[in-house]
C-alpha cells in the first residue's frame, strides 16, 4: 500500500486554495468581442454534428456560433455540462476540438472542467493525456483528475495522484482531502487513511465539517466504531450529513443502542434528520428489533412529510416484517402509489429474514410460502427481478426444499442474464444443495464463469453434507491451487468431510494446516467437527477429554453429537450425563426431553423418568410440534402425526399400511417411544410411532409424485432412529431416492444408505 510523502511547509500552516470556481449559470449567457479571429466554419461544422442532440445543446451551441468573432471561454461550460449529463465521451471530444481551434484552450478554469468531463464520463485516458499536457495545474485540475479516478473505481490511482500533487508543491483544498479520504474508505485502508488523517490534524483542519465526515465514514467502514466516533466528536459545526454518518457507523458495527442514543442527542440540538437519517435510524432499529422505537420514528416521518419516500417506506416496511407484524407491513406495502423494485425486494428479503428467526417451523414455513407469493405477484407485474431479487428467493427455495421452484428459478436466470452473476449462482448452487441435488448443485458450480471463496466453499460444503468426502476434500486442494484463499467457514466443510469419513490423521492435519498456515483461530465449529470425528469411531473418552480442553463452554450440537454417539456404542452413562448438559443450554427444548425421557425408559431407569417429568412441568414445557411437508406439482401438503386429513381407510393410511407391511418382510420393527401429547407437556405416553409426520409425507408422495422423481420432505423436528430406519427401508422397497431435511440435518436415502452415515439416526 503507497505512503504518503511529507511536504516540508515553512511556517506549518496549510496554504488553503480558494474553493472551486461555482459553475456559470447556463441561461442569459453574454457573448463579447474580444479577438479578430474567425471561427464561424468550425462552429458551423460542429452544430451540424450536433443535429439528432437535445434542443437546449442545440440552443447553447447557436451561441457560440453567433459569436463568431470571438467570445468567452465559460460560453463552453453549459454544453459540456450537457456532455457530462449525456455521458457522452465523443461529444466532448468534439467540443474539446472546437475549444482547441477557437484558441480558447490556454484557460486554465476551462480545460480543468474538460478534464473533469471527462472523468466522469469515465475516459481515464483522455483525462490523464490533457491533464498532463497541461502547462500550468492548480489545486482544481488535481483534485477534478482524482475525482475521475475514484469515479472509475481506481482509488488506488486517486491516492498516486495525490502524491504526485504533493510532491509537485501543490497544496490541497479540504475538498480534495475530502476527496482522497474518500478513496482510503474504498481501499478499506484505515492504515493509509491514519497516515492521511496525520496530515489532516498537522494543518489543524479536523474540526471541518466535510474532512470531519469523510474521516467518520472512513474509519466506520473500516470497523474502527471507536476512531469513527471520536472523528465525529471533533467535527466543528455539525451538519445533517455528520450525525446520518455517526449513526449509520453505530448501525455497521453493532453499537445500536449508541445508534438510537446520537439520534435522540441531534433531535434535541434541533438538526432536521433527512432520507438518509431516517433509513439509518430504522436499520439500528432493525438490529434491536425496537419495534417501540420504529414506531416513533415512522411518525415522525411522517410528520416531517416522508410518508411518500420509497427508501423510509422500505426501511419501515422492513421494520415491520422482522418484527413479525405482517399486517402491518402490508397496509404500507399496499398504500403506496408506485411500488419500485426495491420495495418488492425488501417485501421478499423482510419475509426470508422472518424465516430465519421464526420460533418454530410452521411460521417458518407460511413466512417463506408468502415470500414465494410476492415473487409471483412480482412476475405478473411490468417490473423484472434483478439478482437481489433472484438470490432472496433462491435462498428461500432452499429452505423450503422447493426443487421445482428452483428449478423454474434457474430457467428464469438464463433467460434473464443473471445466472452469471457469481452471487446467483452461489445462490442457485446452495439451492440445490440444500434440496438434495448434489448433481445439479455441481453443475451450477462447474458452470459459474466466475468462482469467489464463498463459491468453493459452498460446493464443498455440499459434497460434505452429502457424504462425498473424497470430492471434498479433492475440491479443496483444487481450490488451493486456484489461488483462492480459504476462510474459517472452508475449514469447517474440510473437517466435516473428514469427520463423515473417520478420517482422523487427514482431520488433524487440516486443522493444524488451517492454525499454522493461514493464521485462522479454531471457533466452536471445527472443534465441533473433530468431536463428531472421534464421536463416530466410537473413541468417545477422547471426545469427552477434547470438550474438557476446549477454550469454550460446549455448544448444543457438540452435546447431541455426543449423545447420539453414546448410544451407537453402548455408553449410557454418558449418554444420560450429556443429555443433562444439553437441557442445561436448552431448559424448554421439548425435544430434549423426550429424546431423555427414552433413554431412561429403555434402560428401565423409572425415577429418572419421574424426575425429568417434574422438570417439564416446572419449566411448563409445550408440545413438541412434529410437522412435515412435501411440495407436488407446485403445491405444498403438510402433515402431523396422526394427521385428520389422512383418514384410516383413506389412500394415504392404506399405502402407509402397505409399506410397513412390505417393510417388515424384510425385517422392519416398530419401536416404542415416548411422547409429549398436551400443550403443558404434563402428560406422556409410550406409543408406536408408525404415524409420524414424515411417513405419512412419504406415503403422500409417493401416491402423487411423477414416476421415479425424488420425494422431497422438510421435517420440523429432527427424524426419530424408527422413522429413520423406516425410511431407508423403504428406498429399497420402491427404488426412489428419498430426502428429508429435519431440524439438524440433509438425510438423503438412496438404496437403503443414507447420507448421514446413520448417525444422524440415534437422536
Amino acid at each position: 500500500m503507497a505512503s504518503l510523502p511529507s511536504v516540508l511547509v515553512g511556517n506549518n500552516t496549510l496554504k488553503l486554495e480558494p474553493d472551486f470556481k461555482k459553475h456559470l449559470p447556463t441561461t442569459s449567457l453574454s457573448v463579447q468581442q474580444k479577438g479578430n479571429y474567425n471561427n464561424k466554419t468550425a462552429t458551423t461544422q460542429l452544430v451540424e454534428s450536433y443535429e439528432s442532440v437535445s434542443l437546449d445543446f442545440r440552443e447553447a451551441l447557436s451561441v457560440i456560433q453567433d459569436g463568431s468573432s470571438g467570445f468567452e471561454s465559460n460560453v463552453y461550460i453549459p454544453i459540456l455540462q450537457e456532455c457530462m449529463n449525456n455521458q457522452s465521451v465523443s461529444q466532448t471530444q468534439m467540443i474539446h476540438a472546437h475549444i482547441i481551434k477557437t484558441g480558447t484552450f490556454e484557460d486554465l478554469y476551462l480545460m480543468t472542467f474538460v478534464v473533469n468531463v471527462y472523468g466522469k464520463c469515465g475516459a481515464m485516458d483522455l483525462a490523464r493525456k490533457l491533464f498532463d499536457d497541461l502547462p500550468k495545474k492548480n489545486v482544481v485540475t488535481w483534485t477534478s483528475l482524482m475525482s475521475g479516478y475514484i469515479q472509475s473505481s481506481e482509488p488506488m490511482v486517486a491516492i498516486r495522484v495525490f502524491s504526485e500533487m504533493l510532491e509537485d508543491g501543490t497544496y490541497p483544498t479540504n475538498y480534495t482531502l475530502g476527496v482522497v479520504l474518500h478513496a482510503c474508505t474504498l481501499l478499506l485502508s484505515v492504515k493509509l487513511g491514519e497516515q492521511l488523517h496525520g496530515f489532516i490534524v498537522k494543518y489543524q483542519v479536523e474540526d471541518d465539517t466535510s474532512i470531519g465526515n469523510a474521516l467518520s465514514c472512513l474509519y466506520s467502514k473500516c470497523r474502527s466504531l471507536d476512531s469513527a466516533v471520536k472523528a465525529f466528536s471533533r467535527t466543528g459545526d455539525k451538519n445533517v450529513i455528520s450525525w446520518t454518518t455517526a449513526i449509520s457507523a453505530c448501525g455497521d458495527n453493532g453499537d445500536s443502542v449508541m445508534g438510537l442514543s446520537l439520534f435522540t442527542e441531534m433531535l434535541y440540538d434541533g438538526i432536521e434528520p433527512n432520507e438518509y437519517t431516517f433509513t439509518s435510524v430504522l436499520k439500528v432499529c432493525c438490529f434491536m428489533q425496537a419495534m417501540g422505537v420504529g414506531s416513533q420514528v415512522h411518525s415522525l416521518s411522517i410528520k416531517l412529510g416522508y410518508q411518500n419516500n420509497i427508501p423510509v417506506t422500505n426501511s419501515i416496511m422492513y421494520l415491520y416484517l422482522k418484527c413479525g407484524l405482517i399486517s402491518e407491513a402490508k397496509k404500507l406495502f399496499e398504500g403506496m402509489g408506485k411500488i419500485s423494485l426495491v420495495t418488492w425486494n425488501a417485501m421478499i428479503a423482510g419475509h426470508a429474514k422472518m424465516m430465519e428467526q421464526a420460533v418454530d417451523s410452521l411460521l417458518a414455513h407460511s413466512s417463506g410460502m408468502e415470500a414465494l407469493n410476492i415473487f409471483k405477484k412480482l412476475n405478473r407485474s411490468n417490473m423484472k427481478p434483478d439478482l437481489f431479487t433472484y438470490s432472496s428467493v433462491l435462498t428461500v427455495c432452499s429452505a423450503l426444499v422447493a426443487l421445482e421452484q428452483g428449478e423454474q428459478l434457474h430457467a428464469q436466470t438464463i433467460k434473464s442474464g443473471f445466472l452469471s452473476d457469481v452471487v446467483v449462482g452461489t445462490a442457485l448452487l446452495n439451492m440445490y444443495n440444500k434440496c438434495g441435488s448434489i448433481e445439479k448443485a455441481c453443475k451450477a458450480f462447474v458452470e459459474m464463469s466466475i468462482r469467489t471463496m464463498i463459491s468453493w466453499t459452498s460446493m464443498i460444503t455440499a459434497f460434505s453434507q452429502h457424504g462425498h468426502s473424497q470430492q471434498a476434500l479433492q475440491l479443496f486442494e483444487d481450490m488451493r491451487l486456484a489461488g483462492v484463499r480459504p476462510n474459517k467457514i472452508t475449514f469447517v466443510a474440510v473437517l466435516s468431510a473428514c469427520s463423515h469419513a473417520g478420517m482422523v490423521d487427514e482431520g488433524l492435519a487440516y486443522f493444524k494446516l488451517m492454525k499454522n498456515e493461514y493464521k485462522i483461530k479454531p471457533v466452536m465449529d471445527h472443534y465441533a467437527c473433530l468431536i463428531d470425528m472421534y464421536v463416530r469411531l466410537g473413541q468417545l473418552d477422547e471426545a469427552f477429554d477434547f470438550i474438557k480442553k476446549m477454550e469454550f463452554e460446549p455448544n448444543e450440537f457438540i452435546w447431541s453429537n455426543l449423545i447420539a454417539g453414546c448410544r451407537s456404542h453402548g455408553n449410557l452413562e454418558l449418554a444420560y450425563y450429556a443429555a443433562e448438559q444439553l437441557l442445561n443450554l436448552n431448559p424448554k427444548d421439548c425435544e430434549t426431553y423426550v429424546l431423555l425421557l427414552n433413554m431412561y425408559l429403555s434402560a428401565g431407569k423409572y425415577q429418572d423418568v419421574s424426575r425429568v417429568k417434574k422438570r417439564m412441568k416446572i419449566e411448563k414445557v409445550g408440545k413438541l410440534k412434529d410437522w412435515s411437508w412435501i411440495s407436488v406439482r407446485d403445491k405444498v401438503h403438510s402433515f402431523k402425526p396422526d394427521d385428520r386429513l389422512c383418514p384410516p381407510g383413506g389412500e394415504v393410511d392404506l399405502m402407509l399400511a402397505d409399506l410397513l407391511e412390505k417393510a417388515r418382510t424384510i425385517g422392519y420393527e416398530a419401536q416404542g417411544s415416548f411422547g409429549v401429547t398436551d400443550e403443558e407437556g404434563l402428560e406422556q405416553t409410550t406409543s408406536k410411532i408408525i404415524h409420524h409426520s414424515e411417513k405419512l409425507a412419504v406415503a403422500y408422495g409417493l401416491l402423487n409424485a411423477p414416476n421415479e422423481s425424488p420425494i422431497r420432505v422438510i421435517k420440523s423436528i429432527s427424524m426419530c432412529s424408527d422413522c429413520h430406519s423406516f425410511i431407508k427401508l423403504i428406498s429399497v422397497i420402491t427404488e426412489r431416492e428419498i430426502i428429508i431435511r429435519d431440524s439438524k440435518r440433509l438425510h438423503k436415502f438412496v438404496n437403503g444408505k443414507c447420507s448421514c452415515g446413520d448417525f444422524g439416526s440415534l437422536m
